[in-house]
């Protein structure tokens, strides 16, 4: 796969800035997430880089926001070292990291990938702040209409969902002094392990927001028990949350839940629009699919594994809402 035509002169003009040159030895795709960026392994002169090619934005993709983002976080060495950003053109030349899996091959315990994954949010949350987008609940309403807007599940299916939700943000309101430096989507994708430390990439839904939102990324993908959310949780606060902090995160975990299943059944409607999936939030469980996926037996790519983990996690969304714990963190937070 070559790259398109019509992004090469802007690819040009980043290798000629960077090094002094518009060849390259080699260009490799490589896959990306659901943002429609082209990336590829290039090399220059022998040494490896990424090469990020962005092919459509709107108010929310737009470089303009997120390319500072990510200077910010790799001059704070969060983020592989950027060599050339150009937001008007779209292009992004970093450094390239040699992947392996931080879920098998993570070279400290258990505790260790924990504590180092929260010290790396705590620091990315020090850093210099980000440019602000739109309040995270406020963008939360219009996840939820565009996903409404796709009629991919009937309106039955998720009709308590959104109910429930409605208690949420008559009671959450970000906190002025809760508003950080945020990635916003710590997804297990977006952290690399290189052997010896994890970085965090892709930038593009960073902005200026609620620190909980990371928080409760890292625990709904990382932590396995209550021990090790704890763990997570004091190690980034320095001691135990209060319980209001403590309430703050119990909600956002099942926002983030609500997040992450809206935008993958938004993304797989768009595959097949007008296209409807039968039933509810029937299917396998959260927990189902990702030891389905550890094991090679759930397919996440394709239409109906996608559809199956959306509805995943708006099902444990609904199950997180209906626990006594969460209605009493709703009372507080409404108190």
């Amino acid at each position: 796969m070559s790259l398109p035509q019509a992004y090469r002169p802007a690819v040009d003009r980043a290798l000629q800035a960077a090094f002094g040159t518009i060849e390259m030895d080699s260009l490799v795709p490589v896959a990306g997430g659901l943002s429609g960026a082209l990336t590829y392994r290039i090399r220059v002169g022998g040494i490896a880089y990424l090469l990020r090619v962005e092919t459509q934005r709107d108010g929310f993709q737009d470089p303009h926001r997120w390319h500072p983002c990510m200077a910010i976080a790799a001059q704070a060495c969060l983020a592989p070292r950027v060599r050339y950003a150009d937001a008007t053109d779209g292009v992004v030349i970093m450094e390239f990291i040699s992947e392996q899996s931080w879920a098998v091959d993570y070279a400290g315990t258990r505790r260790d990938l924990i504590v180092e994954a929260a010290q790396g949010v705590l620091a990315l949350h020090q850093t210099q702040a980000f440019p602000p987008l739109v309040d995270y609940m406020q963008g939360m309403d219009e996840v939820w209409s565009g996903f409404l807007a796709t009629g991919l599940l009937a309106k039955a299916a998720t009709a308590d969902l959104l109910e429930r939700y409605g208690r949420v943000r008559a009671a959450y309101r970000t906190d002025p002094a809760d508003l950080v430096s945020s990635h916003n989507d710590l997804n297990p994708r977006n952290i690399l392990y290189d052997g010896r430390r994890l970085w965090f990439i892709d930038w593009e839904s960073a902005f200026l927001a609620d620190r909980h939102v990371d928080l409760a990324t890292l625990a709904n993908f990382i932590t396995h028990d209550v021990g090790e959310e704890d763990l997570l949780l004091a190690t980034y606060f320095g001691q135990a949350p209060d319980p209001r902090q403590r309430a703050r995160h119990l909600v956002m975990r099942q926002v983030n839940h609500l997040f992450y299943g809206l935008i993958m059944l938004t993304a797989v409607a768009r595959l097949r629009p007008g296209e409807r999936a039968a039933g509810g939030l029937e299917g396998p469980s959260l927990a189902e699919i990702h030891q389905g996926i550890g094991a090679g037996t759930f397919v996440l790519e394709g239409w109906e594994g996608q559809v199956a983990y959306g509805r995943a996690r708006l099902a444990q969304a609904l199950a997180g809402m209906k626990t006594d714990a969460f209605d009493q963190a709703v009372s507080m937070l409404t108190a």
